[in-house]
Formats: structure tokens, sequence, C-alpha cells
């Protein structure tokens, strides 16, 4: 069988940051938010070259271990085979480390630009397959789907198969994000979870979590009560109090507050007339930044856009 073609003209490639979880939606619950990452990518004759700006600039890998290029070529293998060269140019803005799924904006990053700059990559690798490739690099699809498809996310697997939906947020919903300047890594707030929860908290869950379907698309005034959680949150203090206690704080206010997936960020979804408003109540230590929804998810845009 023979090998792809590529495309000759360098593709870009935009992701957005998202947040997991959502409260009671563990591991399964995204929000796509308007905060952007955008990668360029050409097929070159020979070698790899990258170049990274923002987030990362000074911390991440400019070789094959880079998470993005490793994406790529999982990618390109799954599109037939391996260009002969890379250059890849990062424009990161999502910080890193923080719970706002920068390792999958990543992923995505790399899997839709193999797919763009592969002649006929949408046939051989369609959107299914995308997720299910973007879940098996990053472990669990909540981010992923999130990051892929934009909007308000479910995702699940079956049959080991990773899936998902999307759902339109309500409008007036803005998510405002306090980010702190320390880093929690993912596997170190998973580690502080117990292998077992209660199960009148596991049963208070997912009343939370189908309740807020609802909230989320089409009450926001039932936000409060439908981000309530009980089985990771409380769990995770040890790592990050300062996050925890803030989401104390603001839910004593009347504020619908959580932690961003892994944390430490702690992210709020408030009504547009409030957010300003819930912005300033942060304190020190702490860049808040009230954002938009995104609607798109992964996009493939113009180069001079």
């Amino acid at each position: 069988m023979a090998g792809p073609a590529f495309r000759a003209a360098a593709v870009r490639v935009r992701t957005p940051a998202t947040s997991a979880n959502l409260g009671p939606g563990f591991d399964a619950f995204g929000l796509s938010l308007g905060l952007y990452d955008d990668v360029v990518v050409r097929v070159a004759d020979a070698g790899l070259h990258i170049d990274i700006a923002g987030e990362g600039a000074h911390s991440l890998p400019r070789d094959e271990n880079h998470l993005l290029v490793r994406a790529l070529r999982t990618a390109f293998d799954l599109l037939g085979g391996q260009p002969r060269g890379l250059e890849v140019v990062c424009a990161n803005r999502i910080p890193h480390g923080r719970g706002l799924g920068s390792s999958s904006a990543a992923i995505c990053a790399g899997i839709v630009a193999a797919r763009a700059v592969t002649i006929g990559g949408d046939a051989r690798l369609d959107d299914t397959a995308l997720l299910e490739l973007a879940t098996e690099i990053e472990g669990h699809p909540d981010n992923v789907a999130a990051c892929l498809l934009g909007g308000f996310t479910l995702a699940w697997t079956e049959n080991g198969a990773a899936r998902a939906i999307r759902m339109d947020p309500a409008r007036s919903v803005v998510p405002v994000v306090f980010v702190p300047d320390t880093e929690v890594l993912t596997r170190t707030a998973r580690g502080l979870l117990p292998r077992t929860v209660p199960h009148v908290d596991a049963a208070v869950n997912a009343g939370r979590a189908a309740l807020l379907v609802e909230a989320l698309t089409r009450r926001p005034e039932l936000l409060l009560p439908a981000t309530e959680d009980r089985i990771h949150q409380e769990y995770r203090q040890p790592a990050m109090p300062g996050s925890v206690a803030l989401v104390g704080r603001l839910r004593a206010d009347g504020v619908p507050a959580m932690i961003s997936g892994a944390g430490p960020t702690v992210i709020a979804l408030v009504e547009d007339g409030a957010a300003d408003k819930v912005a300033r109540l942060a304190g020190e230590g702490w860049a808040a930044n009230r954002l938009s929804l995104d609607a798109a998810g992964a996009s493939v845009l113009p180069l001079g856009s």
C-alpha cells in the first residue's frame, strides 16, 4: 500500500482551553473556553524543527519528546506513514499544569494538524477516530472531547472506545477562571483520590450531574446546586488547599465555583451581568480572567487570520 501524500503548504490549527469535571461530572463533563493555542505545521524535506512562544517557551522540549510532536507522529502512523521532515511553530496561551487542558490542546492540535496536512486525511481518520486517538493518548476523554468538539460535552467509553456528545451552553453563562501561580500535576491530583467513595456521595453526584445538563444548557439559575461535588474536590485538598478554600468561599457567597479539571485553577460559571463582580472576589495570589465560551473546538484556520 502506498504511503500518504502531504500538502506542500503549512496548516494552522487553533485549539481551545477546556475545563473538565465541572463539579459533579468527574471524567465525563467538559467545557470549551475562549483561550487558545495556535500551531502551524509544515512538512519539510528533512528533520524536525520546533519553535515555541508563550507558555512553556523555556521549559518544553524541542524534540520528539514534545507532546504535540508525539501526537503528530501517532496520527501520521494511522494515516499511513511519516513525512520526511516537520516544521512546527507553537504560540501557547493556555497555562500549563493549571487544570485548563493544556495537554489536551497539544494532543488535539497534533492529530488535527496531521490529518489536515495529509491529502485525503479526512477519509483516513474521521472525527470518531480522531476522538478515539486523542483519548488513547490523553488517557481519558473529558478534556479532549471538549477541545475537539467545542461547547459543553459529555464523554464516556463504550466497549473500550471513546464517545462524546456536544451540547450548547446557555448564552448567558460566562466562565470566570482564577489561576494561581503554582502548578499541580494531574498524576499528583489523581493520586489523592480514594479507590471507593461512600454510596451517599456517589448518589448525590449522580443527581447533580444530571441537573448540571439542564442548568448549563437551559436554566443557569440552577448552576449553584448543579455544580456540587462530593467525590473528588475535597480529596484533592492537600495538593491545592488554597483552591479548595477559594471554592468554598465563592460557593458560600452563592457563586457556582469548582476546581477546573485536576486544578489548581478555580472556575466559576456565572450569569453575564455578574462576571466582572465575581472576578474581583478572589483576592491576592490569583489571576482572575473572564473568558468567553468556545463553540468551534479545534479548528483549521487560514494562515493569515
